[in-house]
């Protein structure tokens, strides 16, 4: 039996389950059935959760053990030729010479190594810890930022709203990159030290030390103890998107706003707060929640161009490892192609996903399968 993808919503809470509608339920799973590019956006998406959760137990090396003997080793399936300079005695007198070797690829280092002999695989791994987290948790930002500030300048409009609007016009006026630039450079890189769980309670080595390699090879226990949040960049990016939500909510505030219920609440004395957050919040949820995922995507490109740039403040990210990766572009392309390649697979299965609650959520529009 094929397990349901929305099994997760019958374990919410009473009051956070009444607020989804059992028809919004039908519409998820009906659009889901019949959707493969759904199916698609969602196993990429959970792929890369469970190995950004479990990287301690599911990455092969600690990502920051450097070993030169064994750098820029190429990926399974490929090798690289590399010269050797050598010295011998031709005719009583020394000489260098030069000789062309290849190097192949291990199954010990499957995605290869960079130009300090760091397993690529593990790297790739743990960045995408630091993207998900930057995405997820800037997102959360901009929609606490947005979100209210929108919904108060659609329901009040007149002034609130001008004044509103106009600050959200200067923020769109400026480039995110460079916004985002500028931010850090003001505020530095303030890194967040976070213990791993797994690690500092044991979890990690013991299972670890239980496991081997083919060959008889130990499997490695030494994994970091604590990894590094880019604390400023999650500030950095949640500034810099708030305006697209409060731009979404005002909207959808400016619409329900009209509507007989509200209408009906203002006639009977509720309090505007009430009326927000019982009435406007809950019917503008739909292309928020569309618009959330959008943005988690959007910012975990930010979040590798910042990282890209050198203003992230951790090592461990896919843009760093891109910009390590520039010089050794035409020796060894797969220090940037493999972060890259994740970047993009978790950048299209957010998306899928975007589309996927958009087809179902708004009855105006035809998912893949036809209208809803």
């Amino acid at each position: 039996m094929t397990p349901d993808p929305l099994e997760w919503l019958a374990r919410l809470p009473a009051t956070l389950r009444s607020s989804v509608s059992p028809r919004t339920l039908r519409n998820l799973r009906r659009e889901f059935d019949r959707s493969f590019l759904a199916k698609l956006g969602l196993g990429l998406v959970a792929f890369v959760l469970v190995l950004a959760v479990f990287a301690p137990l599911v990455a092969p090396w600690n990502p920051t053990s450097q070993s030169l003997d064994e750098k820029q080793q190429p990926p399974l399936g490929f090798s690289r030729a590399e010269t050797q300079t050598g010295q011998e005695m031709v005719n009583g007198s020394l000489q260098i010479t030069n000789e062309t070797v290849l190097v192949n690829a291990t199954a010990e280092h499957p995605l290869g190594t960079d130009g300090l002999g760091r397993d690529m695989l593990s790297r790739t791994i743990y960045g995408a810890r630091t993207s998900l987290l930057v995405g997820v948790l800037g997102t959360l930002l901009a929609m606490a930022l947005g979100v209210p500030t929108g919904l108060v300048s659609g329901y009040y409009s007149g002034r609130v709203d001008d004044v509103l609007m106009r600050i959200a016009d200067v923020s769109l006026a400026f480039p995110s990159l460079v916004l985002a630039i500028a931010l850090v450079g003001l505020w530095g890189e303030a890194g967040v030290t976070v213990p791993d769980p797994f690690v500092v309670t044991g979890i990690a080595p013991a299972i670890r030390g239980a496991l081997s390699l083919p060959g008889g090879l130990a499997y490695p226990t030494g994994m970091p103890k604590r990894f590094t949040l880019p604390g400023t960049v999650i500030v950095v990016v949640g500034l810099v998107n708030w305006v697209w939500f409060a731009r979404v909510a005002r909207g959808e505030a400016l619409s329900v706003r009209e509507e007989e219920y509200v209408t009906a609440a203002e006639s009977l004395g509720a309090p505007d707060r009430f009326i927000i957050r019982k009435h406007v919040l809950p019917n503008s949820v739909t292309p928020i929640l569309v618009l959330a995922t959008i943005q988690v995507a959007a910012i975990i490109l930010l979040e590798s161009a910042l990282s890209f740039l050198g203003f992230s403040g951790t090592t461990l990210s896919w843009g760093f490892d891109i910009a390590q990766g520039r010089q050794y572009q035409t020796t060894s392309w797969w220090i940037a192609a493999m972060p890259g390649l994740a970047i993009v697979l978790t950048v299209i299965g957010i998306n899928l996903i975007g589309d996927w609650l958009r087809d179902a959520l708004d009855p105006g529009i035809e998912g893949e399968g036809g209208g809803v």
